[in-house]
């Protein structure tokens, strides 16, 4: 028994942009994913939307107003909670070109410039998305792996002494958790 998503898991996308045509060409371009997409205006609003629910990607938009994308940016990566959400920055193609490095610095997964190709941004999303279901089945599978550890331990510190046949079983389902594919 391998221990693999059972089902298709959708992963939300945050997009944070103060302009509705910018959030409707996003929309637009990467609606074919079938994945949610939810949208923030601010930077404000993105702090909410990603203390309230889980994202895969945060697509951000460098220039706002109130909070900026490099102060929410900042935020996001200070937190616990979101620290580990990939960010990838969208910023118009004439802004100054030390916003790239600023970008990054501040913790973004890649940057892209106003107008992006539809193609290199929904390739770039859809990476992002297969590293967070690969992350997600990983932390299934090293709590399951625990968990049967624990099971393991319990055997040997019990009173009475272990039944060998069991803990064989035992060692051989949980190599059959593990793919074969991986080095162990």
């Amino acid at each position: 028994m391998r221990l693999e998503a059972t089902t298709y898991e959708r992963a939300s996308i945050l997009l944070v942009d103060d302009m509705e045509d910018n959030l409707i060409a996003l929309e637009a371009v990467l609606g074919s994913l079938n994945e949610p997409l939810v949208r923030a205006r601010s930077g404000e609003e993105a702090m909410k939307a990603l203390l309230r629910q889980q994202f895969a990607l945060v697509l951000l938009d460098v220039r706002m107003p109130g909070m900026d994308g490099f102060e929410t940016a900042a935020n996001i990566k200070r937190l616990d909670q979101t620290k580990d959400v990939p960010i990838i920055f969208l910023t118009g193609a004439d802004d100054d070109s030390g916003y790239a490095f600023r970008g990054y610095a501040t913790g973004a997964a890649d940057y892209l410039t106003k107008p992006f190709d539809p193609w290199v941004l929904r390739a770039k999303v859809t990476v992002f998305l297969d590293l967070h279901r690969k992350n997600q089945q990983l932390e299934r599978l090293h709590g399951e792996l625990s968990r049967r550890l624990a099971e393991l331990e319990e055997e040997f510190t019990g009173e009475h002494p272990p039944d060998l046949e069991r803990l064989r079983a035992q060692v051989r389902e949980l190599r059959h958790l593990v793919p074969r594919n991986h080095p162990a």
